[in-house]
């Protein structure tokens, strides 16, 4: 290759992945409007970014891509665990991550101030960032149906129990989170129907549980994964 041909492929090289990267740019500053709903910024809103910046969140925590990684990341945390659940942990850190090894301290966060951090969260939430995170990733949750079929020497209830993020709050054996309680024995307690009914509506079955209905299961996951919780005993 000559001199004059490598510098012809630099210069051409060079000019389209600038012209490439100023159209994104330009592109992504013309839809930020829509895709960050910005219409839905309410004062509140507003006010629980201020407290979110107030109290250093992100010094432990991700949100949109941004901040540390010793805490999970809180872009969809209301998908994730509700509005109950992001209120018990802000207001009682020390019983919410009592058996973790990872604790949060307790920054004495006003009530009115959880309550704007929660619409915060509500707005990210519905930010369109390309199905990010992945953990929490719609198009994942909605492959539960094939890693029933799909899981090697799992049961179609445990891929489901796996798949959905039942693990970012209970735990089998030692393994999963520590903010709801274990379930290692629950088929002791209660039945299969037992278990339906307190998934799709936990309020219904305890005024003050803390997990979100889980929505987003389809009739066969719901099946499935009580199915399979039942089994524990």
């Amino acid at each position: 290759m000559t001199k004059k041909v490598a510098f012809w492929i630099f210069l051409l090289g060079t000019i389209s992945s600038s012209a490439v990267f100023l159209w994104a740019t330009w592109d992504t500053h013309r839809q930020v409007a829509v895709l960050s709903n910005v219409d839905k910024l309410s004062d509140r809103v507003v006010a629980g970014k201020r407290a979110f910046e107030k109290y250093n969140c992100n010094d432990c925590h991700t949100i949109l891509g941004f901040g540390a990684y010793y805490a999970p990341d809180l872009t969809r945390v209301v998908q994730r665990i509700g509005d109950d659940g992001v209120r018990f942990r802000i207001k009682n850190p020390e019983k919410a991550f009592a058996n973790s090894w990872r604790k949060m301290p307790d920054l004495h966060v006003s009530d009115a101030e959880i309550e704007d951090m929660v619409a915060f969260f509500h707005w990210v939430n519905e930010v369109n960032n390309n199905d990010w995170p992945p953990q929490d990733s719609k198009k994942r949750m909605s492959r539960g149906e094939q890693a029933m079929v799909a899981t090697v020497g799992v049961s179609p209830g445990a891929a489901v129990f796996q798949t959905k993020g039942c693990m970012n709050c209970h735990s089998l054996h030692g393994t999963g989170g520590t903010f709801g309680p274990a379930l290692d024995t629950i088929g002791r307690r209660l039945s299969m129907e037992q278990i339906e009914h307190y998934v799709q509506d936990p309020k219904s079955v305890n005024p003050k549980a803390q997990m979100p209905p889980q929505k987003e299961l389809s009739a066969r996951e719901l099946e499935e994964v009580a199915k399979f919780l039942s089994s524990l005993k």
